[in-house]
């Protein structure tokens, strides 16, 4: 004989409404407890600063697609006119501004004031023939590339 402590219990799910102990369940869900009901957390950017805002209404002034007032704040206008850019452009309208359409607009990110900036040099790099030729090859023979 096998002692109770070991005796399988099968649980059968209620099929009519009824909890496994016979009392009316009062609904078929389970419901979150309440501390994670309220502990929900907002991801991402949920604004955009007012002095963004008028940068790049001056951006989309100057590339003819928002005619208003540079006054800072996201109305239906503004929004209206991004869209209209990032749509001409080929990028996504729902999730505003596009990373893309502000780096196209010449307000991509600003790294004058990171580590080393004033050493850094952020200009373009020179050109291929600047490359010397024994580094060249030895990228090509790596990519397996052959000329």
């Amino acid at each position: 004989m096998v002692p109770s402590a070991f005796a399988s219990h099968v649980h059968h799910s209620p099929t009519s409404g009824q909890s496994s102990t016979g009392s009316k369940s009062t609904s078929g869900t389970h419901k979150l407890s309440q501390s994670k009901r309220g502990s929900r957390r907002v991801r991402g950017q949920q604004a955009i600063e007012p002095e963004r805002v008028t940068q790049i209404q001056q951006a989309l002034i100057r590339e003819h697609y928002f005619a208003g007032d540079a006054d800072g704040k996201w109305d239906t206008t503004t929004v209206a006119a991004m869209q209209k850019y990032q749509a001409d452009h080929g990028w996504q309208t729902k999730l505003m501004p596009d990373s893309r359409a502000l780096e196209k607009l010449g307000l991509g990110p600003d790294y004058s004031g990171a580590i080393n900036a004033k050493e850094a040099n952020f200009s373009s790099p020179g050109p291929t023939s600047s490359i010397a030729p024994d580094q060249t090859a030895g990228f090509v023979e790596a990519s397996g590339v052959h000329q």
